[in-house]
């Protein structure tokens, strides 16, 4: 992995190559929301913009899975990735605001997502979909490609879909609420002195 916070730029890339998957990711915390995305997931493809667009983070990804079984693996790789990126783009968390709530409409649905950059993994994940696929994606994949980005990113991260019919506005409201949740909670606060914890570390 490699990580660059010179002239205060929060930004790392990894590559990752197993049996199942091949993935290049570059991810900046203090971006413009471009993203360059290139992987056997379109659906993926489409959150993933979302997200990169309201968070205003520049994320490039190109990846490449054993999607002839399914897409699991594809999916999950890419939350490991993008986890391990944001903690090494957000260094020592000097300085961060560290807490945000979000909630984000899509047409009929209603998304929370909340988030603490704590250091302590945890995932809570509050949603029922109508239907069990969007296209060819199989909706479960939204909590691993979640948990995982929680686990390996070591934040806090509490997912709730209050309500919807459609399900691919309610999974679209997920991933929009996301980027602006993470967005808010690596903003710099200039009154923090340090980290933003009594503990003196994150």
């Amino acid at each position: 992995m490699e990580f660059n916070q010179a002239n205060g730029e929060r930004s790392a890339s990894i590559s990752r190559k197993t049996n199942e998957t091949d993935i290049k990711l570059a991810f900046s915390v203090d971006g413009t929301g471009v993203s360059e995305l290139e992987t056997d997931v379109p659906f993926l493809n489409h959150m993933l913009d979302l997200f990169a667009k309201h968070g205003q983070f520049d994320l490039k990804v190109q990846a490449r899975g054993d999607i002839e079984i399914d897409d699991h693996h594809t999916v999950e790789d890419i939350g490991i990735c993008l986890g391990q990126t944001l903690r090494e783009a957000l260094g020592d968390k000097k300085g961060l605001k560290r807490y945000a709530s979000v909630f984000v409409p899509m047409d009929e649905a209603l998304a929370q997502v909340v988030i603490d950059i704590s250091n302590r993994p945890h995932f809570e994940y509050r949603a029922e979909y109508p239907s069990s696929q969007v296209g060819s994606f199989s909706t479960e994949l939204v909590h691993e490609f979640l948990w995982k980005l929680a686990l390996e990113a070591r934040i806090t991260l509490h997912v709730i879909v209050h309500y919807g019919q459609n399900t691919h506005h309610m999974i679209e409201a997920v991933f929009k609420a996301l980027g602006r949740a993470l967005d808010e909670a690596t903003g710099i606060d200039p009154r923090v002195t340090g980290v933003p914890s009594t503990k003196g570390v994150l």
